[in-house]
């Protein structure tokens, strides 16, 4: 067992030297990731879906921080996904603002947002909560569907980034959003050491004994809100920039459902897991879209989708894959791919016993 023996053991990011080596191999592949892509096809993967994979990532930490550790629940997260994107590109666009103010201003802004959001939780919980977030994700599309300083319905396109001249390409966006995503990260780790995360889990184990310990409810409650919709608002902002263009028809209450289900498969309470969550969700999303290219079920299932199903129904066959596997997920590890980590750790540790 771990005995820690010192207050600095509990605040420090590396536990370990064994950690500190492996977080810096695991980042040189990062580095070097969008090039090993590039050469080989690993699994199919593509610079742009990297580039996917880490923002949802962001997204996943960031609704974790509400979710797993303050124990609120939204449904409306897609709302501040596309309140981020297009205030991003308005900002840009509209009104000539450098995208590295232009940023973390629209991310502000959702935080703004999610502090508002954040105070009806001071009197709703569970579904009521859930129904109340939905309704701002609803609400927030359609409002920005219908101002014609977004676009209105046709949406909007994100002007394109130069460095010294140069457009940016999506490998060069990846390097910028890894970047992003890596300071987050730390600072999401980071922020469960200090008074503000620790008065959130608090919130989150009971929010009665907090209050008797003296925890405000209604400054940490919203705040949490914030925090999270900050995050998202980062993460929508650069969303905009790898797609090139967004349209309000796109950010819909399914976005904020999976947005959810990337915390619980991955694991509740756990940054990596909300990464390790978002991660396989973004990759089974991308590739289950051509579940008619994969070798051998490929023909079985176009096969069965022409003798029983629509002329469509192919389509449909990757979202019951999707859903299955989310089910077994949930169904068989609760603590989803967390939890399977942990068992590993705990059977090498204590191997061969």
């Amino acid at each position: 067992m771990d005995i820690k023996r010192s207050y600095y053991e509990d605040i420090e990011l590396f536990r370990s030297k064994t950690i500190l080596v492996w977080s810096v191999i695991f980042l040189g592949f990062l580095v070097a990731l969008p090039w090993i892509v590039i050469k080989t096809h690993l699994l199919g993967l593509s610079v742009y879906l990297i580039n996917l994979i880490i923002i949802h990532c962001l997204v996943a930490i960031g609704l974790n921080i509400l979710v797993g550790f303050t124990g609120q629940i939204s449904l409306g997260h897609a709302g501040f996904f596309a309140i981020g994107a297009f205030t991003t590109v308005m900002f840009i666009a509209q009104l000539g603002i450098p995208f590295i103010l232009a940023l973390p201003l629209a991310a502000f802004i959702c935080a703004g947002f999610g502090f508002l959001l954040g105070l009806p939780s001071l009197r709703l919980e569970g579904p009521y909560l859930a129904i109340a977030t939905m309704g701002f994700g609803m609400a927030a599309i359609t409002i920005i569907k219908h101002l014609e300083l977004f676009g209105g319905r046709m949406g909007m396109q994100a002007p394109k980034l130069y460095l010294f001249g140069t457009p940016l390409k999506d490998i060069h966006y990846y390097y910028l959003i890894l970047g992003i995503g890596i300071v987050l990260t730390v600072a999401a780790i980071k922020l469960f050491k200090t008074k503000v995360g620790r008065a959130f889990i608090a919130i989150r184990d009971s929010d009665v004994a907090a209050s008797t310990m003296g925890v405000n409810l209604t400054y940490y409650k919203t705040l949490s809100f914030a925090v999270s919709a900050f995050y998202t608002g980062i993460a929508g902002g650069l969303y905009a920039f790898i797609l090139g263009f967004i349209n309000p028809e796109g950010f819909h209450i399914i976005m904020s459902i999976t947005f959810l289900a990337m915390v619980v498969v991955g694991g509740v309470g756990s940054i990596m897991g909300s990464i390790a969550g978002a991660t396989l969700m973004t990759y089974l999303d991308i590739k289950l879209q051509a579940i008619q290219d994969i070798p051998g079920l490929g023909k079985i299932l176009v096969s069965f989708s022409e003798k029983y199903m629509s002329m469509g129904g192919i389509s449909n066959v990757a979202i019951i894959v999707y859903g299955l596997i989310m089910i077994l997920i949930v169904l068989f590890e609760p603590l989803g791919i967390f939890g399977i980590w942990l068992r590993i750790k705990k059977y090498w540790k204590t191997y061969p016993f």
